[in-house]
């Protein structure tokens, strides 16, 4: 994947999904990012075929982080760091431990830097499990984490704030989020702009959290703008 990246000229864009999906949620914006990114989409652990966790602990964002970094190594040249919902936790976890090689800009959609105020889900134990399956039919996931692994990766993400963090992030970033997301309401998008120095916040009019299906051309519009900017910017004296 690496040399195909080089050979193209096209800029890497490493894609991490959310706390119930998969690499799928990112295929129709992959696809159509394509002409301006190599776009690699991973699994997380618990998700499918990656490999699986035995105990809460193993779904914690420092694990996540670890597995991204892993996958980061096999790059070569530039590449963008970009999260959709629990993915931006991810992405933001990964930059605070600096586990791995360092992305030249970040791109954030559906997140915050506080999960544990998001309200994904309300429940424990076997209602926490049904609640998930639920949740999964609401967001419309053709291809969902095991509900185990989602139940855990929760129970971690309760106590996780990375606000204070978010000023040390000194890299070009895009938040896009929707005004009319139930999961992480805007004002989680604002808390991610506003603390972040180099942030650019785009909000999408009517859009709920699933923007990447629902929205696909609006924000694959976003984006490629974005990589346009970023190559202009590196080809300048």
């Amino acid at each position: 994947m690496t040399r195909t990246s080089m050979e193209t000229g096209r800029m890497s864009l490493l894609a991490v999904h959310g706390i119930q999906g998969t690499s799928a949620a990112w295929s129709s914006v992959a696809q159509a990012c394509a002409t301006q990114a190599h776009v690699i989409c991973p699994n997380l652990r618990g998700r499918g075929n990656a490999l699986r966790g035995q105990a809460p602990q193993d779904y914690r964002l420092e694990a996540f982080s670890g597995d991204l970094a892993q996958i980061a190594r096999q790059l070569d040249g530039p590449f963008i760091l970009a999260g959709w919902s629990m993915g931006v936790s991810v992405t933001l976890e990964y930059l605070r431990r600096n586990a791995g090689p360092q992305p030249c800009a970040l791109i954030l959609l559906s997140g915050t830097p506080r999960p544990g105020l998001a309200p994904w889900f309300s429940e424990r134990g076997d209602r926490l499990l049904k609640e998930i399956a639920a949740r999964e039919k609401r967001l419309k996931l053709a291809m969902a984490a095991d509900h185990q692994a989602v139940a855990w990766t929760w129970e971690g993400l309760q106590d996780v704030d990375h606000s204070a963090a978010l000023a040390d992030i000194q890299l070009p970033t895009l938040i896009i989020h929707g005004d009319a997301d139930p999961d992480s309401p805007l004002e989680h998008a604002r808390w991610l702009s506003e603390g972040i120095p180099n942030a650019e916040l785009h909000v999408i009019a009517g859009a709920g959290h699933s923007l990447l299906t629902e929205n696909t051309a609006e924000v694959a519009q976003h984006i490629n703008a974005f990589i346009a900017k970023l190559h202009h910017a590196q080809e300048r004296p």
